[in-house]
């Protein structure tokens, strides 16, 4: 409890028995996230504790970190990711195309934006094998595996079949709106034919959250299969959590969960190239990085896009400041976008959205 004399505020524990719901994650979610929201406008659900004797009938995501890491080739380092934005009129083709000029660059991953899944000039069953070509082709000139997670959020009835459709057409990744609902991921991560990582979207969380703290999710979501799962941020473009409950998320996403295998954070939301050291060294190398117009927004195009941000992450990996790697003649799209961009080494003061002046700046390089 407080010791403010004015203020009525603790943290309380409830404990719950699990024999209703043990295998039932609806059931459970009316449990701790039910009726009991109608008795308080204060009240926020800040984490839940899963007993070892539930967590054993769930699988959890079938690759996590260890296989994604595994089925891309990438032992250590944070990983890239291109948010495309097909909803904003592109055609099957166009999405491909830059998918194929980023996978150039070095991506290791890139997404369907969230609010697409079909629309009226760009079929899923139609983007992912013109994608897939170009990610194929792609590999051909780098030798490097790309992970293309295309949307497949639908009705509850149609999303199972929309995942076997996708495996069948060559997906290599899947994304799973939060709205779909978790049962719906479990039942695509369980599913036997489905051996694909998921990247689990998070966005119609956001209207929960000042009422459910984002670890709950975090931890939710791990249980239920996803492989990937984008996390906030103090340091994006749209702070929503503070900078503890930031880090706590990524901390239940990969600390020991029983048989439950790690995923990976992804410190997302108007992230660029010169924020890398900020978010490598806060959140660790086990993340994935995903920008949209922090890599298509590069001067010099989409390819360079991809290649500043590999850039930073190896400049990171190696303990070397961004702006002494910017100067190095193969790092030449990591110094166009410092100079676009900026660059900012973790702040000292909480005002970093408040106070101009403590907002990242271009750089010059003679």
């Amino acid at each position: 409890p407080t010791e403010e004399p004015c203020t009525k505020s603790a943290v309380i524990q409830l404990a719950f028995p699990i024999s209703a719901w043990i295998n039932n994650v609806a059931m459970m979610l009316l449990s701790i996230a039910g009726n009991c929201f109608a008795y308080s406008p204060r009240l926020r659900l800040l984490d839940v504790f899963l007993p070892e004797n539930l967590v054993k009938n769930f699988k959890g995501p079938k690759l996590g970190i260890p296989g994604l890491r595994e089925k891309l080739g990438v032992p250590t380092r944070p990983l890239s990711l291109h948010i495309i934005k097909p909803k904003m009129g592109m055609t099957p083709q166009q999405t491909a195309d830059q998918v194929y000029q980023t996978a150039l660059g070095g991506v290791d991953c890139a997404k369907d934006d969230e609010m697409t899944s079909d629309t009226y000039n760009n079929k899923f069953h139609e983007r992912l094998p013109r994608v897939m070509e170009k990610v194929h082709k792609a590999k051909d000139k780098t030798g490097k595996e790309v992970v293309y997670f295309v949307s497949i959020t639908d009705e509850c009835s149609r999303i199972l079949d929309r995942a076997h459709r996708a495996v069948e057409l060559g997906a290599n990744g899947l994304l799973v709106c939060y709205s779909a609902g978790l049962s719906a991921l479990r039942m695509i991560a369980d599913d036997p034919e489905i051996n694909v990582p998921i990247l689990w979207h998070p966005s119609h969380m956001i209207a929960a959250q000042p009422r459910i703290a984002w670890p709950v999710f975090a931890k939710l979501a791990r249980l239920c299969g996803a492989d990937l799962m984008l996390t906030p941020t103090m340091w994006s473009s749209i702070p929503m959590v503070s900078l503890e409950e930031a880090l706590r998320t990524a901390q239940v996403k990969q600390a020991p969960l029983y048989h439950i295998k790690p995923i990976w954070p992804m410190p997302c939301a108007g992230v660029y190239p010169g924020l890398a050291e900020v978010i490598i060294n806060e959140y660790g190398p086990d993340i994935c990085i995903p920008a949209g117009g922090g890599m298509l927004g590069h001067p010099d195009g989409y390819t360079a896009g991809a290649q500043a941000w590999q850039q930073a992450i190896a400049a990171v990996m190696s303990d070397i400041p961004l702006p002494d790697a910017a100067r190095k003649p193969e790092n030449a799209a990591l110094r166009r976008a410092l100079e676009h961009w900026g660059y900012m080494t973790r702040p000292k003061t909480p005002w970093l959205r408040v106070a101009p002046k403590f907002h990242p700046k271009p750089m010059k390089f003679e």
